[in-house]
């Protein structure tokens, strides 16, 4: 790229825009790392954010694959000219990093790198992070640093508005935290409320059928068959509960994957069919595939506690650079615009925020004895 004066503006802009996207700090630092290695058209580039240890909490790269990063070894530890940037916070520039005196050598599978530019990702005294880049692509006659002043000036413009994502996106993850904490206490309440009802109305009925064994067999045998039913019914309660509780395994598994656990493990469950099915999808951001969980399990909540439904179809297929959620049950419906009128929502305030907070739309059809589909469409990321 042409470093002329302004010449890289635009593009910082672009790679301002593109952090300012995402609400995770992983997709962030993602996205800091790979912005930063296409504005000055390098090689590589890593973002290292410190522990509390002298090593590395997390280490983003661009430019290197998966087999070679795997390859590499373990994450790399505090040292050399890392260290001096995120405990001094200065700007590195060097023509080689292999002739630096600090230089300590890499693992042999690491790339082999000379031009280096490195800059402390901060916010006030606090060192977030060090953003790296090397071998920047352009002739190189012996000696000259292929990075430049002007590069070093624009990714310092990125690295102060990295800080400010970076910043965000922490406090966005731990306002969720909050969130959860939550949102388990309310389902703690209302497991403990559910549960304890059935459990007092098992409790209740197996005295009955006690006391009427001798003298009235058959309304004895006619309680047993309700304390079988009451029984089944608080486990049901009790599984239900346990998979809102658990945390969701998105990091691990992925949308597909966790989506089509949880279908498998609703359909177990309760007597309705729960199926699941996906089409071509291809991986969202965090934020975006934690919302599509949120409001599949908050549809899927309704259905199977509320609409008496027989069948629940959860399906999640491509739509352009994003994704289509869709959850369709078969039974008693609702009319939408009534519900809005008694004041009450079913979940559907928060499933619409969800979908709205990460740039998506939420359409719900019912009517009575109609059933209803839940759509969530979201764009790519």
């Amino acid at each position: 790229m042409s470093n002329g004066p302004g010449a890289g503006i635009p593009a910082v802009s672009t790679a301002i825009l593109a952090m300012s996207r995402h609400l995770e700090v992983r997709d962030v630092l993602k996205t800091i790392v790979a912005s930063a290695r296409e504005l000055l058209d390098a090689e590589y580039a890593a973002l290292g954010v410190p522990d509390d240890h002298g090593g590395f909490a997390q280490f983003v790269v661009d430019g290197v694959s998966a087999e070679q990063w795997k390859a590499i070894g373990p994450l790399p530890r505090q040292h050399g000219i890392l260290a001096a940037m995120l405990h001094n916070a200065t700007p590195e520039r060097l023509a080689d990093v292999r002739e630096d005196p600090r230089f300590g050598g890499w693992p042999s599978a690491h790339p082999d790198m000379s031009d280096f530019l490195g800059l402390p990702v901060a916010d006030g005294d606090e060192i977030l992070g060090a953003l790296f880049l090397a071998n920047k692509r352009c002739p190189k006659p012996a000696g000259d640093c292929g990075f430049t002043e002007e590069d070093e000036r624009l990714l310092g413009i990125l690295a102060q508005h990295a800080a400010i994502a970076l910043t965000n996106a922490r406090l966005y993850e731990r306002s969720r935290e909050l969130t959860i904490a939550g949102e388990r206490a309310r389902l703690a309440h209302e497991l403990h409320d559910a549960v304890a009802q059935k459990l007092f109305s098992l409790r209740l009925t197996a005295q009955a059928a006690t006391a009427l064994v001798d003298r009235d067999p058959a309304r004895a045998k006619d309680e047993l068959h309700q304390v079988t039913a009451l029984a089944a019914e608080a486990a049901d309660e009790l599984r239900a509960a346990v998979i809102e509780l658990r945390p969701a395994a998105l990091d691990e598994d992925g949308l597909v994957a966790t989506l089509r656990s949880q279908a498998q493990v609703l359909d177990r469950a309760h007597s309705a069919r729960v199926t699941f099915a996906a089409h071509s999808v291809r991986a969202l951001p965090a934020a975006q595939e934690e919302a599509l969980l949120r409001v599949a399990q908050e549809a899927l909540h309704n259905a199977l506690r509320h609409s008496g439904a027989e069948l629940v179809g959860v399906t999640l297929t491509r739509s352009g650079q994003g994704a289509l959620l869709r959850i369709a049950d078969d039974g008693c419906g609702f009319d939408p615009g009534a519900v809005r009128r008694a004041g009450r929502h079913l979940g559907l305030v928060s499933m619409r925020d969800r979908a709205s907070g990460v740039g998506g739309k939420l359409t719900v059809e019912s009517e009575p004895g109609k059933g209803t589909t839940v759509e969530m469409e979201v764009p790519g990321g």
